[in-house]
């Protein structure tokens, strides 16, 4: 385990790093591939894989760089602050249920693999019966795959096991859904569709999912952190009857509130992240991820939604920066779970604390 001072260099450099690869201010990129299939730049994956960063929180005899949560949430805001559209987390996600040579093309970009888990949108649940693999084939339908067009392969879980299934198998049926910030969700349906069966434990899909979950937090954290530098460098600037409006005592309350929220959230999402970190027992993680996430998915939407509003009527025109840190939180805000599905989580893991 590396020293707090090694842990906090790391997370410096890794957002320095990171910061240079996606700048948080220059959006181009991401305006030009809103509302265009696959929508995001393939070639972008595998410069994100060749820097290491899919395999950043992965054991090193994984060909990981074994690092800790902590530094994966690191990333993870950098991400958001650039409103990354590449469909990092899924892909990491991915990379903790492959191993061997699937492992390696995973982590080098040279094939993209993506989970397949959801059966309702928004559902905590893998385990639903709706997916049946039999005899090397796999019927079914999987919801919610961020970004899913480009994808080589998919993760398909169902009550049998973790399946392979190729983008381009017969049987195979991806319908691509736009999604508010230009993006997409894929639903898979699945037709007898031949399929590979992977070894997986239960407990590795679990950790894996709980990872996802807690990173999708810190893209969360990322979106909105910048949403609300942009509000204070548009109320620095605006002026109204002669002064600017960040001088307007009713336009500061409703900052330094905004401010709060971000504070609470992102010591929610330390606390998660450490956590996670000192291999506390599941229920624990469990339960402090799930306090993070719900955090996440509320305050994410409540400060972008203020910081449009907070703009004025500019805020509200699609040539707005700030829009589209909104559309982004409404994309993701229940991905991995809504706030209600968390905060019951939270809620039964209590019982077992309190008990241990």
């Amino acid at each position: 385990m590396h020293s707090s001072e090694e842990r906090l260099e790391n997370m410096r450099m890794i957002r320095d790093s990171a910061s240079q690869f996606a700048p948080a201010g220059e959006l181009g990129r991401v305006r030009g591939l809103r509302y265009k299939t696959p929508g995001f730049d393939i070639q972008v994956w595998r410069e994100i894989a060749s820097s290491g960063w899919v395999g950043l929180s992965l054991p090193e005899g994984q060909g990981g760089a074994g690092l800790g949560a902590a530094e994966y949430c690191a990333l993870l805001e950098v991400f958001g602050a650039a409103l990354l559209p590449e469909p990092f987390v899924s892909g990491v996600l991915a990379a903790r249920l492959l191993d061997g040579e699937r492992l390696t093309a995973q982590l080098a970009g040279e094939r993209l693999l993506l989970p397949a888990l959801q059966e309702e949108i928004g559902s905590l649940d893998t385990s639903e019966g709706l997916t049946r693999l039999r005899n090397g084939k796999v019927s079914g339908r999987k919801l919610c795959i961020p970004m899913a067009a480009a994808a080589d392969g998919f993760l398909v879980s169902s009550p049998q096991g973790l399946a392979l299934v190729e983008a381009k198998a017969s049987g195979v049926n991806l319908e691509i859904v736009q999604t508010q910030d230009g993006g997409h969700f894929g639903h898979l349906h699945l037709d007898d569709a031949p399929a590979e069966v992977l070894p997986l434990q239960a407990q590795t899909l679990d950790d894996a999912l709980d990872e996802a979950t807690l990173g999708t937090a810190a893209y969360l954290l990322g979106v909105a952190e910048q949403a609300f530098a942009l509000t204070l460098d548009y109320l620095r600037t605006r002026k109204q009857f002669g002064q600017t409006i960040g001088n307007f005592q009713a336009l500061q309350h409703r900052a330094v509130d905004l401010k709060l929220q971000l504070a609470l959230w992102r010591a929610s999402l330390e606390a998660a992240a450490a956590t996670c970190d000192v291999n506390a027992p599941a229920s624990l993680r469990r339960a402090a991820v799930s306090r993070a996430k719900a955090r996440a998915a509320d305050a994410a939407l409540l400060v972008t939604r203020h910081a449009v509003q907070l703009h004025g009527a500019i805020g509200y025109t699609d040539e707005c920066d700030v829009g589209l840190y909104l559309r982004k939180a409404m994309t993701l805000a229940n991905l991995y779970g809504s706030s209600d599905q968390h905060r019951r989580r939270y809620d039964a893991c209590m019982p077992r604390l309190a008990s241990a």
